[in-house]
């Protein structure tokens, strides 16, 4: 996991086979920013050399958050550092946790066999009935033949939804319980395993307790595939080689319609643009105290075995979070 302090891009421009060759790297550092810029020239000098003798590279790198920086450094403002764990603000404004070895997992209900899917095709099911409903009794040109048309289709609607158990009011204790359920299924086959759940606004946060991991273990990659990890937070937990859980709440969850300033919200801006952007974070902090992340549930396994690092991480998340709280989530 590396999450710089500081960071700088370098340039060379010369001439290879009489033609202008332009070269941007990236460079990073806890040091100092002379010591980012040393390290961005050698990157790119390093590139320029490869591509003057025909090697196919970008010439220039993109500015790219955690979300699209594959294999790159984590480009975000650190907030604070906690032993190993570093809290960064993400390219849309929300707190972050990192660390290198505490595993969290990210398990999203979208995209679940029922839930909200099942819901939309209960409702599409009922709307297209409704409207055949409309449709004859236009078609009829009587207002009672419609009214009985309308009470015939509907009624076909609502049996045929209730048949094919397309619920119309998505119901979310399914999802949640489809969840659990493969939990307690991991847990049996993994007794020794010490798993803290989590509700988040869009799904489940599993840590585990019990030991630490790196991201290429196999375990973790068997964790991920067997708890449901979202497929987005697990390929980046490999790329970054690090565990992330957001801290606060999504802006717009929270009531703050503005993207974080200025956009785009990736780390470092330029100083005569902090302003902006410390004012949007002053609103968002203010806002953001009335919610919670995330909500404890519950603990699984084996609740004795703890290891001191993911206890450290679980009381500094817990805290951060407001997972005790009771607040609304966001």
């Amino acid at each position: 996991m590396i999450v710089p302090q500081f960071w700088a891009e370098g340039r060379i421009q010369e001439r290879v086979a009489g033609q202008q060759v332009t070269v941007r790297r990236f460079g990073w550092s806890d040091e100092s920013p002379l010591a980012a810029q040393f390290h961005a020239d050698q990157r790119t000098r390093e590139a320029f050399d490869r591509i003057a003798t025909g090697e196919k590279l970008v010439r220039r790198e993109r500015k790219m958050a955690y979300n699209g920086a594959d294999g790159m450094p984590i480009r975000e403002e650190i907030v604070e550092r906690q032993g190993e764990s570093i809290v960064t603000r993400n390219g849309y404004g929300a707190r972050c946790l990192n660390t290198p070895d505490v595993m969290f997992i990210d398990v999203d209900f979208e995209g679940e066999g029922g839930g909200a899917t099942g819901s939309a095709r209960g409702l599409t099911v009922i709307g297209a009935a409704f409207i055949a409903a409309l449709a004859a009794g236009y078609a009829a040109r009587s207002a009672i033949a419609g009214v009985a048309a309308l009470i015939v289709v509907a009624a076909i609607g609502f049996w045929r939804a209730r048949t094919e158990k397309l619920p119309v009011i998505e119901d979310k204790t399914d999802v949640l319980a489809g969840a659990r359920a493969r939990i307690e299924r991991f847990i049996h086959q993994h007794p020794d395993w010490h798993l803290r759940l989590y509700r988040t606004p869009a799904g489940l946060r599993v840590l585990a307790m019990h030991d630490v991991f790196a991201p290429s273990d196999a375990a973790v990659t068997d964790a991920f595939q067997t708890l449901g990890a979202d497929k987005v937070y697990a390929r980046m937990c490999r790329n970054q080689n690090c565990f992330r859980a957001r801290l606060s709440a999504k802006p717009w969850r929270a009531g703050i319609g503005e993207h974080l300033r200025p956009r785009p919200g990736v780390w470092p801006v330029s100083p005569d643009r902090l302003p902006a952007r410390e004012d949007w974070v002053a609103r968002y902090e203010r806002a953001a105290e009335r919610y919670a992340a995330c909500r404890y549930i519950e603990s699984v396994g084996n609740t004795l075995k703890v290891h001191l690092n993911a206890l450290a991480v679980q009381e500094l998340h817990d805290e951060r979070t407001r997972a005790h709280s009771g607040l609304p989530l966001a």
